[in-house]
């Protein structure tokens, strides 16, 4: 676990934290002083994700059920923060979910929920976080390198993180007014229930190398590095996380 302190006195919320590549960060940022606001859709994980996160070294954890998909569950959650904390410095818009469907079996309804959730969603927490941080607070958003390279069954998904990185860039530009700090990261294969349901690694349409799975750890290792001081003149960028997998794509 790390040992640098670069999140004492700070706070921040992240989103689909109960589990994953969340709940690895918010240990991540715990272990480095932060307090941490889970947010989670999922009820019943939260309870063990913040004694989790109480071990880590975190000073104070705050759970917040919300479904991102909702712009009042949202601004009840971000209001919530800074109310308990006074001040809130980083978000990290993690929440995500995935459809794997053929393109002409995806319905209207699909294409909605995955849009909701991955797109909207960071869209809110976005605008709550322009609207509530002050000076040198951080928007972190989790995208994927199927915004860029994709596989067959996962249009909306791969639409969706694509989109991210566009409202990445857009929020980098608006951001800088303010002082916020915008930038994305873009995961690859990563050792998650995500991965593992995959049908098309089920089946083998898609093959992964041992080498090319990260562990949730990897990534929230580079999301601590983005929101924190040490990535000070970073702005709008995508940066990839993928233990070098696209370069040989």
């Amino acid at each position: 676990m790390a040992t640098a302190q670069r999140y004492l006195g700070k706070v921040v919320l992240i989103t689909g934290a109960a589990s994953g590549i969340g709940l690895a960060t918010a240990k991540r940022i715990g272990s480095e002083g932060g307090s941490v606001v889970l947010v989670d859709i999922s009820v019943d994980k939260l309870e063990s994700a913040e004694k989790a996160v109480r071990e880590a070294g975190a000073p104070d954890v705050l759970r917040c059920p919300c479904d991102v998909s909702r712009p009042d569950e949202v601004s009840a959650a971000a209001a919530k923060t800074v109310e308990h904390f006074r001040r809130w410095d980083l978000i990290v818009n993690n929440a995500g979910l995935m459809v794997f469907k053929k393109l002409e079996e995806h319905s209207p309804e699909d294409w909605n929920r995955v849009l909701a959730v991955d797109l909207l969603g960071t869209f809110f927490f976005t605008r709550e976080a322009f609207l509530r941080m002050r000076p040198g607070g951080v928007v972190v958003n989790v995208s994927s390198v199927h915004a860029v390279e994709t596989t067959p069954l996962v249009s909306s998904y791969a639409a969706a993180k694509a989109a991210v990185l566009s409202l990445t860039r857009s929020s980098s530009i608006e951001g800088k007014e303010k002082g916020i700090r915008v930038n994305a990261i873009l995961p690859g294969a990563v050792e998650t229930p995500m991965l593992r349901e995959n049908p098309n690694i089920k089946s083998g349409l898609e093959v992964i190398h041992a080498a090319d799975v990260g562990q949730p750890e990897d990534i929230a290792a580079a999301i601590a590095f983005l929101g924190s001081d040490d990535a000070k003149f970073i702005q709008g960028i995508g940066l990839r996380a993928d233990g070098g997998r696209l370069v040989r794509l």
